[in-house]
């Protein structure tokens, strides 16, 4: 498995191994026939402008490219982008490369790869965090694109950060009010007035998601209005925020996202909402080893187990968090919940809707 895989939930280590059990079947010799030769596999990847070193999603991505060769064959190709104006050439580069799937990464890269894919129809790519579609608003054929429900890990953050809080406000700082982004805020507020109706959300976007300084002047002003947690959805600037936090000292937290995190701040590192985007990377590209790749819309959640918490400190939640996410995530994977991952949604959920 991807190395993001033991971030997952245990239950949800077991239902994602249902979506990868082809690509370990495929690595020792009983999975479909391929397409070509494995060592003619060419596995890449564009990085958007946060590159990698992001430990996010560009990290993560990497991981795939990386797990793909080792379980499928063939070699990688990893194209950063310093900047958006690099996107189109970097992934026509990929294509040219004789690249089996290319992968982008990032909401902000949708609009260019949308346009090399339609360019290009005979090329497969994978689009993380958003949907190409064509001028009739219908998802590409040769673009698995890949989101996920963010919002679902997000709310069981939630419901941490609201039993951990010792107060009414918490914060939230974004990079860009991106769809992916506006699911985080949605499910994280859902968790916290799950738990307690009365809490207080201060929110703030960076403007990027490649400014720590911005983000950790952000943060400190929250802490400033009575907050004693935030979560950190800024990308590569996130770091700030945990710079933040540490000179706060102690019974100061941060929630990061994507990944574990607790590196840059062991002693304020609350959880992560993460998701396995190595996983769906490795996915999407065994499907085009097996020649079964279809492209189009792809939702991963909960129920296929490719979002949850952090594991790395999983131990540091009490008892009483863990059984109130145990029992959140059951609602969820029963439909007996739906996590809003709007605003709109939002302003009408209800624990038991």
């Amino acid at each position: 498995m991807p190395a993001s895989f033991k971030d997952m939930p245990t239950t949800n280590r077991r239902r994602f191994g249902a979506l990868t059990a082809s690509a370990a079947l495929l690595a020792f010799g009983l999975g479909a026939p391929a397409p070509a030769a494995a060592e003619d596999y060419v596995w890449s990847m564009v990085t958007n402008a946060a590159g990698l070193g992001d430990q996010g999603f560009n990290d993560l991505a990497k991981l795939g490219v990386e797990a793909s060769a080792e379980k499928l064959g063939g070699e990688t190709l990893v194209i950063q982008s310093a900047n958006q104006s690099q996107f189109v050439p970097n992934l026509q580069q990929a294509v040219d490369s004789g690249s089996t799937v290319t992968t982008g990464v990032g909401f902000g890269i949708r609009d260019a790869l949308t346009q090399v894919a339609i360019a290009n129809p005979d090329a497969k790519f994978t689009l993380i965090d958003a949907v190409a579609v064509d001028a009739d608003k219908k998802p590409l054929a040769n673009v698995a694109s890949v989101t996920f429900r963010e919002h679902e890990a997000a709310f069981l953050a939630g419901i941490a950060a609201a039993m951990t809080t010792k107060g009414t406000r918490v914060g939230f700082i974004g990079g860009m009010e991106t769809p992916p982004v506006v699911r985080f805020l949605s499910g994280y507020e859902a968790g916290l007035h799950y738990v307690n109706p009365d809490i207080e959300v201060s929110v703030a976007f960076v403007g990027s998601f490649t400014e720590p300084a911005k983000a950790k002047e952000l943060a400190l002003g929250i802490y400033d209005l009575g907050a004693d947690l935030i979560m950190d959805v800024a990308g590569g600037g996130g770091r700030g925020i945990f710079d933040a936090a540490k000179g706060m000292g102690d019974g100061y937290w941060v929630i990061g996202v994507d990944t574990c995190k607790g590196q840059f701040a062991p002693d304020n590192f609350l959880t992560s909402a993460v998701k396995d985007v190595a996983g769906a990377v490795v996915l999407e590209n065994t499907k085009a080893a097996e020649a079964t790749f279809a492209g189009g819309a792809v939702s991963l959640g909960l129920k296929e187990g490719a979002v949850g918490l952090c594991q790395d400190n999983i131990d540091t939640l009490s008892p009483e968090i863990m059984a109130k996410v145990e029992a959140a995530t059951a609602s969820i994977l029963d439909g007996s919940m739906t996590v809003p991952s709007t605003e709109e949604e939002l302003k009408t959920f209800t624990a038991g809707n």
